[in-house]
């Protein structure tokens, strides 16, 4: 058969036209060579996803069965074009639905096996149809008038070639009936286009998608259950929700769990969506991700349900310029289920007599509180009232750190227990966790051990470690890597040893939380270059790096120098303004020289 003979074999007499995929069907060993070399992009992409039937024909030395594919393949591409398809677009329908076409030739044979064929076009309505239609090949004819039989108006191969399972594809064809298959390819190209545009995210939309189904403990809507089930069917796959983000893996699940995207009206109805999100403070390379992690937003109508659920969250607090970032952290927010237990957390701490601002700076923080039931926040309240945490202070522990409250309550138990290994009681793990609550949010593994590991890698006695955390338990949140090292090692560059840092941090563990840049470097250059002190004077009086250089380092410094006067960095820094001036004779601070 010659390279055109889809075009002048199903249309005779019509003027010969190139085609991009020639016919070979009595030639096995073009295919072969096809594997071997390589090919025009054009030939490539209708071969990735080809059936090898033919090889396997070629094989078994069955060129019967090689023909039938071919030639089912051509009527299949002759179909699709009737109903407005290019030659290209239709070619590569037909290369990519195997499964349809492989159902089309076994209907074919089933009605040959039992000698049914005249029987099934002897109506008139199909031998006028057949009249006015050019002269087929016989096989291809009967592949031809199976194909239309069917009656879903190419929908079924055009599924199967996006993606989706012979069985979905069927199921969903009767779904989309009202759809012309021109209209229908390019409401796919559209959603491709708003949903997998700069695919690449790097992970984030997976994340994103585990944390918001690792904290819902309410009962949901219809909506939120949708998103779910197509969350759960990514999952399954090989890569899981990892593959979110990926349009080769995700479009397929897309569509299944939301037909209706290939129902929407037209663009105008996505473009008011798009807008909105301009207008909110949401960018254009982060609308994809809430799209993904809550596809239902795409069929609510912006005026009747997206504005005036809106409103509902702008209070106490919440002002229009948060919910941008609210909604990009969170996009189940706008789901009914979601906005009622917004109102029922928002009584539930308001009976705790908790201030109304510090409980939206924690959802504006951190919206996915707003997943969780109220009788799984109380469990996790009851635990930090135990230590004293309650009204105000509760307030403000859950402002600060309001992952706190996604805690499960054992998680918590066990990083008290971890302080309370480390010989703190109850009242000071009580002080510390209204000081730094982020602490009760951290893994012990990752975090907490780790940061005690460095200081006990560094020198630090294991005595000295309960001393360290009861004074400056801020350092269990500093990053190694960025933070603490930098600065112990600066210390060590200005001429300290390691035993020497080890033993000031001892002394004084907030030295560990200090800046190289704006706190130890102009402090470390002013005792050396016009106190003219030595280094180890720091080592007898760490403290000296808690004091403001200009407020009382510098001050102090200019009077004992303008007497003459000589004294330890404790003596000159550790007494108050009175104490100071009792001991040295002056009343008031001499200013510094220009």
């Amino acid at each position: 058969m010659s390279s055109n003979c889809l075009q002048n074999c199903l249309v005779p007499n019509s003027k010969p036209q190139p085609s991009p995929f020639p016919c070979h069907c009595n030639n096995t060993s073009f295919y072969f060579n096809l594997i071997r070399c390589p090919q025009p992009p054009i030939l490539r992409r209708y071969l990735s996803s080809a059936p090898l039937v033919p090889l396997a024909a070629a094989r078994s030395n069955s060129n019967g069965a090689e023909e039938e594919e071919c030639e089912a393949r051509e009527a299949v591409s002759y179909y699709l074009q009737q109903l407005g398809l290019s030659n290209e677009e239709s070619m590569e329908i037909a290369l990519n639905s195997p499964n349809y076409l492989t159902m089309l030739i076994h209907s074919v044979r089933d009605l040959d096996d039992f000698s049914l064929w005249n029987s099934w076009t002897t109506t008139t309505h199909e031998k006028q149809q057949q009249q006015q239609q050019p002269y087929l090949p016989p096989f291809k004819r009967k592949v031809y008038l199976i194909a239309k039989q069917k009656g879903d108006n190419g929908i079924i191969p055009f599924l199967e070639s996006i993606g989706l399972t012979l069985s979905s594809a069927t199921h969903l064809a009767r779904y989309l009936s009202s759809q012309t298959l021109p209209n229908l390819i390019n409401k796919v190209k559209y959603v491709r286009k708003i949903f997998f545009a700069n695919s690449d995210d790097g992970g984030l939309i997976a994340r994103n998608a585990r944390q918001m189904m690792m904290h819902l403990s309410i009962s949901i809507d219809e909506d939120v259950q949708q998103t779910l089930s197509f969350f759960e069917k990514i999952q399954a796959r090989r890569g899981g929700l990892h593959l979110l983000g990926s349009q080769d893996a995700s479009f397929r699940h897309l569509i299944e769990s939301f037909p209706r995207l290939l129902l929407l009206p037209g663009e105008s109805h996505m473009k008011r969506l798009m807008v909105f999100l301009d207008d909110i403070g949401v960018v254009e390379g982060c609308k994809r991700q809430i799209l993904l992690l809550f596809p239902p937003i795409i069929f609510y109508d912006i005026e009747k349900d997206v504005r005036p659920r809106l409103q509902a969250i702008l209070k106490d607090g919440i002002e229009g310029k948060d919910f941008g970032q609210m909604l990009l952290k969170y996009p189940w927010i706008l789901s009914r289920s979601i906005l009622q237990n917004y109102e029922n957390i928002l009584s539930f701490f308001d009976d705790e007599k908790v201030p109304k601002i510090c409980v939206a700076q924690a959802i504006k923080s951190c919206p996915l509180l707003l997943g969780l039931s109220v009788n799984k926040l109380k469990l996790v309240v009851e635990q930090l009232r135990n230590f004293g945490i309650r009204n105000q202070k509760l307030g403000k522990v859950i402002a600060t750190s309001p992952q706190l409250l996604l805690q499960k309550p054992q998680e918590f138990h066990q990083v008290v227990c971890f302080l309370r290994d480390l010989g703190l009681d109850d009242d000071i793990i009580g002080r510390i966790l209204g000081r730094c609550p982020e602490i009760f949010a951290s893994s012990i593994g990752r975090t907490l051990k780790r940061k005690l590991n460095f200081l006990i890698g560094i020198g630090v006695s294991r005595s000295h470690l309960p001393r360290i955390v009861r004074k400056y338990p801020e350092f269990f949140v500093c990053d190694i890597h960025r933070a603490l090292r930098p600065r112990m090692t600066y210390l060590m560059h200005v001429g300290l040893s390691k035993r020497e840092v080890a033993l000031m941090v001892s002394r004084f563990s907030p030295l560990l939380g200090y800046s190289i840049d704006e706190v130890l470097k102009p402090k470390v250059e002013f005792l050396r270059n016009s106190m003219g002190k030595p280094i180890s004077d720091l080592v007898e009086y760490p403290r000296y790096f808690s004091y403001s250089l200009e407020k009382r380092i510098k001050p102090r410094f200019w009077v004992l120098k303008g007497r003459n006067m000589e004294c330890s960095l404790k003596s000159m820094l550790g007494k108050n303004d009175e104490e100071f001036a009792t001991e040295f004779g002056e009343a008031k601070m001499l200013v510094p020289p220009l």
